[in-house]
């Protein structure tokens, strides 16, 4: 018959992961012919638990490289965006939820998939999918067949091993060299 002990310990207690999509403008000093290029640089994330769902803030850089005077000339324009994205993570198993961590990664960076000119400004849509662990104190039952080790007996005191110790140095020390 297997006997069970419980460990607790920390654990993952709820896991998932969302792509999000944000869809927004910019409006260059001069007006944009073609558009070069679009990256997002720059992000950086936090993450907490508000009530049952996770917040996460964040922000993130966009620069776009467009042509303008009718391709004859280039610029760069730059936005500093923030975001604040709130989701429900779906729970792995039972735990201590009071004292959790929230661990946020980024599985795929933010990435800049759309980008056109509409009446002078520069439309573009951003794409970033993020990870979410929530990790928590958990209880965790493993079987073991073997009988507990017994307990060992601590004498109440070893002052039998203390006298056959100094006895044996005294029968070492020789007379004469005490003088």
């Amino acid at each position: 018959m297997a006997n069970y002990k419980e460990i607790v310990t920390k654990a993952i207690l709820g896991k998932g992961k969302k792509t999000f999509t944000t869809i927004d403008s910019i409006t260059p000093e001069i007006v944009p012919t073609t558009i070069l290029g679009c990256w997002v640089i720059n992000h950086n994330f936090k993450g907490y638990k508000n009530g049952d769902k996770i917040n996460i803030e964040g922000s993130y850089d966009i620069n776009v490289w467009y042509s303008c005077m009718d391709d004859t000339k280039t610029e760069v324009v730059k936005k500093s965006t923030t975001y604040l994205e709130s989701v429900v993570v779906p729970k792995r198993s039972e735990g201590d939820f009071s004292n959790e961590e929230v661990i946020i990664r980024s599985l795929k960076q933010p990435t800049c998939t759309r980008a056109e000119i509409v009446n002078g400004k520069i439309e573009y849509t951003v794409e970033k999918e993020l990870g979410i662990e929530i990790v928590g104190d958990t209880k965790v039952k493993i079987a073991y067949d073997e009988e507990e080790e017994p307990w060992e007996i601590i004498p109440d005191d070893n002052t039998e091993e203390v006298n056959k110790a100094e006895k044996e140095i005294d029968e070492q020390v020789h007379e004469e060299y005490l003088d």
